[in-house]
């Protein structure tokens, strides 16, 4: 009966005469949409009109003129203008994407031996933590280049980032052809054994897939991203896993830690290359424990010391003698405090687990007064969508602003 076609909402009328039914109007001037009329973006639809009220199409009713019945007919355009836009934006793709960025730390890591390849074997408890960075991806116009920025100087904007190392990853391997404007919020430090860069890279093939209708499982995301960094295949994880080989070979594990277990991480202004650390690494003086007997007591019992085994701990404070120091204070300052006091990965963050809290001394001793602060708690997510960033009471750069912005 009624069209779909009209705009304004003004007085129609249906005349019944002669046996035909005729759609009138008591105004003129009606506006019909042509069948080839699109908006042009969804910001439109569903608007109300210049009168504060929503389009809607109504005539009067229970009266007859010269033999001609009105009846009432309600066409609420705002409704059909909202449905219209919901089909616009899904055929339109997506061109905008933020996503957090988590780093990890490693709960024990044991290294196993040394493989033919040169590289080591692990075995480690991985897990994703609540601190990490914000990456903002867009797609660029051109087909011919990413684009990065980002708010932390020294690193680096072009294929040497592992960012852009994925993209190109992606395209290679599914070629597609999107290009890139991205900009990296940094928060989580260089060179603190934290995998700060394998996340991001994992980040990116995330959104690149996004950006691509999801064309790749997550599956093949992970094997992908072992080309280009051992540990970006654990964050494909579910935020929880067992890493054997290079850190390469996933496997997930339901958490074995409570996700309100608070952390601190501590992290001097030296980095610690990890080359030079497994350089100075002596397999015959690592622990001999078995990494799956740390494995069973965390599930069973929780983090304690006896179970955060670090076997680069020893050439790590090798190479930065100020780092076992500091790792000594915070354990004897936070004794009752902190369940467990150990560093993550090749160094040189120092993470404290079981407080939120740090030690007193980072503020009072110039020492530490550049030194990188961080609470943090455990995190995983859920099938099928990426990490969400939680709510961080502080994170910061120093000990002097960290003390000043603390509740």
């Amino acid at each position: 009966m009624a069209s779909a076609q009209f705009l304004c909402g003004q007085q129609l009328y249906i005349s019944c005469k002669n046996g035909r039914t005729q759609l009138n109007s008591f105004k003129k001037g009606s506006i019909s949409l042509s069948p080839t009329y699109r908006p042009k973006g969804s910001s439109f639809l569903g608007q109300k009109s210049q009168f504060g009220r929503a389009l809607v199409v109504k005539a009067s009713s229970d009266s007859t003129t010269s033999g001609k019945k009105q009846v009432e007919i309600v066409y609420d355009l705002e409704d059909k203008f909202n449905k219209l836009a919901d089909e616009v934006d899904k055929n339109a793709g997506l061109t905008r994407l933020t996503l957090f960025s988590p780093c990890k730390i490693n709960v024990f890591l044991r290294i196993t031996g040394k493989r033919e390849d040169g590289f080591h074997e692990l075995a480690s408890l991985f897990h994703v933590i609540s601190l990490g960075d914000k990456i903002k991806f867009s797609l660029a116009p051109s087909k011919s280049n990413d684009r990065l920025s980002t708010n932390a100087p020294g690193v680096p904007l072009d294929d040497r980032n592992l960012i852009i190392k994925a993209l190109n990853l992606y395209r290679k391997k599914t070629g597609t052809d999107n290009f890139f404007w991205v900009h990296l919020d940094k928060r989580v430090p260089t060179g603190a054994g934290l995998g700060g860069g394998s996340s991001n890279a994992a980040t990116a093939l995330w959104a690149a897939n996004q950006f691509s209708g999801s064309i790749a499982s997550e599956k093949d995301l992970q094997e992908w991203s072992s080309e280009i960094g051992s540990d970006i295949p654990f964050f494909f994880s579910n935020g929880a896993a067992y890493c054997t080989g290079r850190g390469e070979v996933v496997q997930d594990i339901p958490s074995p830690i409570g996700y309100d277990i608070p952390m601190v991480l501590i992290k001097p202004p030296e980095a610690c290359s990890t080359a030079e650390v497994y350089k100075r690494l002596r397999l015959d003086e690592t622990s001999k424990i078995d990494p799956l007997t740390l494995l069973e007591k965390i599930s069973t019992g929780g983090i304690s010391q006896d179970v955060c085994v670090n076997d680069l701990e020893p050439p790590a404070f090798e190479v930065l003698p100020s780092l076992k120091r500091l790792k000594q204070r915070v354990a004897a300052a936070g004794r009752g405090q902190y369940d467990a006091v150990f560093m993550s990965g090749s160094g040189s963050t120092i993470v404290g687990v079981g407080s939120h809290d740090s030690p007193q001394f980072v503020y009072d001793d110039d020492e530490y007064k550049d030194v990188f602060l961080s609470e943090a708690h455990f995190i995983t997510r859920p099938a099928n969508q990426w990490y969400s960033e939680p709510v961080l009471r502080n994170a910061t750069t120093s000990a002097t602003e960290f003390s000043s912005t603390a509740e």
